[in-house]
């Protein structure tokens, strides 16, 4: 198995945040109907369209010889990448069919965000620039709280 560059990883990490402001936007078009949700759903996906500008702007700064302990994390990242939520029969952009109800779509979301502070937390180990890296990590985290919120209260409303 080959090793990934860090240019490679800078761009699925740009590819993660595209494939994460389709995700959004989908949501929010399969629930139109709930407006809160719909708009929580539109603010993440401009969030993504944020964090990928990040990353183009980092791939122009960074070189091949900031990497530290390239070879492990380059089979970590391609693990992560490789994983059944990514490239699985539940990937994270799927036809969204198997997302029957409010609950299964926030979950969904949910987990995607995790994914991506998994591969966002590798990542920062090998650039150089860890804050920015950092801030879209906090970012991320951001939204899984913000989802958690959402679930805990459509639970409470049931």
């Amino acid at each position: 198995m080959e090793n990934y560059s860090i240019d490679e990883v800078l761009e699925q990490a740009i590819q993660t945040e595209t494939l994460g402001h389709e995700l959004y936007l989908k949501l929010a078009g399969k629930f139109e109907k709930d407006e809160k949700l719909r708009q929580l759903f539109e603010t993440l996906a401009a969030k993504e369209n944020e964090h990928k500008k990040i990353f183009a702007d980092l791939r122009d700064k960074v070189t091949e010889n900031t990497a530290e302990n390239w070879e492990e994390v380059s089979y970590y990242l391609r693990a992560i990448v490789e994983s059944e939520f990514f490239l699985g029969r539940y990937k994270a952009l799927p036809a969204l069919d198997h997302l029957k109800n409010i609950q299964d779509a926030v979950t969904h979301a949910i987990n995607f965000e995790k994914e991506t502070v998994l591969y966002f937390l590798s990542l920062k180990d090998v650039v150089k620039e860890k804050d920015i890296i950092e801030q879209l990590i906090n970012e991320e985290k951001s939204h899984i709280v913000w989802l958690s919120k959402y679930r805990e209260a459509i639970k409470v409303a049931r």
